[in-house]
């Protein structure tokens, strides 16, 4: 089955590939035929080579779409070398702190990281101690705290203005709910009132910026789109140091208190200021995007399949298998060019010399066919059903991977208890952002609350008598 178009391919700019020079994966409204894209690359070239993309002048870059590819590069970093390690040991030879490394580099997970994880075994001490407790698997301490946001964004859409409740409506489910749930959630854990989440908003939106608006596979911006960046960025490392400062005085259960008192076991010592920053600054980057788009992609998923959702709201035991399913189908982060081969490789019987750049395409690992049959189709009894490169796989898998998979499967279940039906409203046209995100730019659905919530997710039980 090959993938079903939507009206926004015709209001792309760019064409629809029908053959495999069409096929320009970085090139203004590519986002609209990603997918068509993607069939003609597991047919004609799963290896795709973009000549003099490499990082340095007159090497290639490689564009991997196989399962089998993609599994096996992230699975070993000693091979195919992190991108980000490389730039780190280039700063360590320059003989630079972690504080003129972020005024250099303007990063603070550049300069936290260099310190903080040299090494791949310090990488995984690194998440074991500071970031586990609290977006890996002790994200499930939060459940209580997710359910208490899904529902009050629940509140929002079945009442009116005035309060009254109101059974039937239309919600733009991004601004409703797919944006703010994982905004508030991140805003809970680090301990950040929730009435600066605008600000961190922007914050985080001004750090995506080369991967939402770079060209190229390198996603590289213009001098004048770096200024910009730099500027809306102002402000963010201080507000982190003042909240570290007064968390310091003043400790809570939240985890940048967490990470003023804890001791680092692997350097035998506690954190600085600076490393601190850069653990928030991944946090609020790491833990916003990906829900946010898997959110919104599952509700398109479920309006696509009818019979869907009334089969979750009555059997919650699929419903992990759902999550599962539509960040395989619908990869939040689509590709990302992190690796660099040690050594002379070969994919898929294709030579690629040491020190090519490798852009690793996780969209189209995850319709592979030789690794999924009927890839496009939405299959809940889909054997292994999270062996998907979402998260990426081995010893760099996103950290907060079990916490994004918390807040989809809460956010859904307090949904599906309150929520009897959802369907397309009106407006939409499915258009995404720009960059390498799947990141659809409105979604308007048409609602109707339950007339009694169910009992069966973690929404709000019926009122006793």
């Amino acid at each position: 089955m090959s993938y079903s178009k939507h009206v926004n391919h015709e209001l792309s700019p760019m064409a629809c590939p029908v053959q495999l020079d069409d096929v320009d994966l970085f090139g203004d409204g590519a986002q609209e035929h990603w997918y068509e894209a993607y069939e003609i690359l597991h047919r004609d070239a799963p290896v795709l080579q973009i000549t003099g993309g490499g990082l340095t002048p007159g090497s290639d870059a490689f564009v991997l779409t196989k399962h089998a590819d993609v599994s096996r590069v992230v699975r070993d970093p000693e091979r195919f070398l992190s991108l980000t390690t490389m730039r780190l040991g280039q700063i360590t030879k320059q003989g630079l702190s972690p504080e003129e490394a972020y005024a250099t580099h303007h990063n603070l997970m550049t300069a936290s990281m260099l310190s903080l994880r040299p090494t791949q075994q310090l990488y995984n001490r690194h998440r074991k101690e500071l970031t586990d407790p609290w977006v890996g698997p002790g994200a499930l301490r939060h459940r209580d705290m997710i359910t208490r946001h899904a529902n009050d964004l629940l509140d929002e859409w079945t009442a009116d203005d005035s309060g009254n409740d109101i059974s039937d409506r239309t919600v733009e489910f991004i601004s409703q709910f797919a944006r703010p749930l994982p905004q508030r959630v991140m805003a809970s854990i680090l301990g950040f009132p929730h009435t600066d989440i605008p600000r961190l908003a922007a914050w985080g939106d001004a750090v995506v910026t080369p991967f939402v608006h770079g060209t190229g596979l390198k996603h590289e911006l213009t001098p004048e789109q770096t200024a910009d960046m730099l500027a809306r960025l102002e402000g963010f490392q201080d507000y982190i140091y003042e909240h570290v400062t007064a968390k310091r005085d003043d400790p809570q259960d939240d985890m940048v208190s967490f990470l003023c008192d804890v001791h680092y076991k692997a350097l035998d010592r506690k954190l600085t200021d600076i490393e601190i920053a850069g653990i928030v600054h991944a946090m609020i980057i790491g833990g916003l995007e990906t829900t946010q788009y898997a959110l919104e992609e599952q509700a398109q998923l479920l309006c696509e399949n009818p019979g869907t959702f009334d089969g979750l709201r009555t059997d919650r035991t699929k419903l992990r298998a759902f999550v599962e399913e539509s960040m395989r189908m619908r990869s939040p982060t689509h590709g990302l060019s992190t690796r660099v081969t040690a050594h002379d490789e070969v994919f898929q019987g294709i030579n690629v010399p040491a020190g090519s750049l490798l852009h690793l395409r996780y969209g189209a690992a995850n319709v592979d066919p030789d690794e999924f049959d009927c890839p496009f189709d939405l299959d809940l009894d889909r054997k292994a059903v999270s062996r998907h490169v979402t998260f990426s796989a081995g010893p760099r898998v996103c950290p907060g991977a079990t916490l994004s998979r918390l807040e989809q499967q809460i956010g859904w279940s307090v949904v599906l208890d309150r929520i009897e039906s959802i369907e397309y409203s009106d407006g939409n046209d499915w258009m995404h952002q720009p960059g390498i995100m799947l990141g659809t730019l409105k979604l308007n659905l048409r609602i109707r609350a339950a007339n009694a919530p169910l009992s069966l997710g973690t929404g709000r039980a019926p009122a006793a008598g």
